[in-house]
């Protein structure tokens, strides 16, 4: 069902709709291939996956209100978003500005989010035309805020062009750290020996010896890529992924139906890792690619036996050697971890953008990101001086 937000300005008009499949999968698609960082993730079959899988609904805290934009008859702007009556899922916290909502009887939620479930995937996330339009979505969004009385608007994991039209706006920007491996531009590495010989010594030993120990441990690995993954490795793999969640004491976000529509629809951005010792599959690791971008992303993992070293040569050194022989230029590693440094990964910046209705909370949380964002920008300086990478191979 479409619900009618208004004009957001002259010859701009928002529509809101409560279901993914209401909206034309290829005018979608269009736009996001339009974008200035489109990833697989905003793609529309992988959304109405997500919600026709069960996995994000409003049964489990996400309640579609994505977004179409029109300047008169033609669409020239959408987005993914999302009533959320919880933080679950989002990769950037604001567990303690809910908190101080409550500690002064006010509601935090719902609030509106502008986000990939599950997925803290830096990229488009306010697909338009241009700018304009881009702006006019950033804008329809708060209107849209003030329309159903929520108490903010969050934008994850934008684009730089994003973050611009949500300035504008005035929305608040705070700002994260990820850890990306990207292939050297003037001689790029030919093999997985001659990006390790780019590290310094120590980095290179400790990489060596970790793959030593899976090795010497009889495991070996299997490499299937899209419509090529079997039904039963997808089996296998989802019931590893169950694992990790449950090794961390939570349910997976992401259920068998998930995967299964993946493997239908979008099969050629999915590849799989699969460890196996003595015959028997042990371990799991599923990453999203896009070749025509060469472009990799770590997801998802688990294992069936605690073998040392195992999760570092799934979730890294495998998917860094295939990354190298197959002509891939970036590898994210995902949220968090300056472990991955060790492996080569290097910080790269995040954005988001928020916008909060209270205005006494808005100046207190503008003042807390101001902080927050200064400690992020010291943080990336003090990793940037610790590169695991040798002067002479940079």
């Amino acid at each position: 069902m479409a619900a009618d937000v208004g004009k957001v300005a002259d010859d701009y008009r928002l529509e809101v709709h409560d279901h993914p499949a209401h909206l034309e999968a290829t005018g979608w698609n269009t736009l996001l291939a339009a974008s200035p960082q489109p990833t697989p993730f905003l793609r529309h079959e992988y959304l109405l996956a997500l919600h026709d899988s069960g996995s994000a609904i409003p049964s489990t805290g996400w309640a579609p209100q994505y977004l179409a934009l029109y300047r008169g008859e033609a669409l020239v702007g959408a987005a993914p978003a999302y009533l959320k009556s919880h933080s679950r899922g989002e990769y950037v916290f604001d567990w303690a500005w809910a908190d101080a909502y409550a500690r002064h009887g006010l509601n935090y939620y719902p609030k509106l989010l502008c986000a990939v479930p599950f997925t803290p995937v830096p990229g488009s996330r306010w697909l338009a035309l241009d700018d304009e339009a881009r702006q006019m979505l950033a804008r329809g969004q708060r209107q849209l805020a003030a329309q159903q009385g929520l108490s903010s608007v969050h934008a994850l994991f934008l684009d730089e062009t994003e973050a611009a039209a949500a300035q504008r706006e005035g929305w608040l920007l705070r700002h994260g750290v990820q850890f990306h491996w990207a292939q050297r531009a003037d001689t790029p590495y030919a093999s997985m020996d001659e990006f390790l010989a780019s590290l310094q010594r120590d980095k290179r030993k400790k990489i060596l010896q970790e793959r030593r120990k899976v090795r010497d441990a009889g495991v070996t690995f299997q490499v299937a890529e899209g419509s090529a993954i079997t039904e039963a490795q997808w089996d296998f793999f989802h019931h590893c992924y169950t694992l990790t969640y449950r090794a961390h004491g939570g349910p997976p976000y992401l259920t068998s139906d998930f995967f299964r529509r993946m493997a239908q629809s979008m099969p050629q951005h999915w590849l799989l890792f699969i460890a196996e010792r003595a015959g028997e599959p042990v371990a799991a690791s599923l990453l999203a690619i896009d070749r025509s971008q060469r472009v990799a992303w770590g997801r998802y993992w688990g294992a069936t036996q605690a073998i040392d070293c195992l999760h570092f040569e799934a979730c890294y050194y495998q998917p860094l050697d295939w990354c190298i022989a197959n002509g891939f230029v970036r590898f994210e590693g995902g949220a968090q971890g300056e472990h991955k440094m060790a492996r080569g990964l290097m910080p790269v910046p995040t954005v988001s953008a928020h916008w909060l209705a209270h205005p006494e909370f808005a100046r207190a949380v503008e003042d807390f990101l101001a902080r927050e964002g200064a400690g992020v920008s010291a943080y990336v300086s003090e990793l940037q001086e610790h590169s695991p990478y040798r002067s002479d191979k940079v």
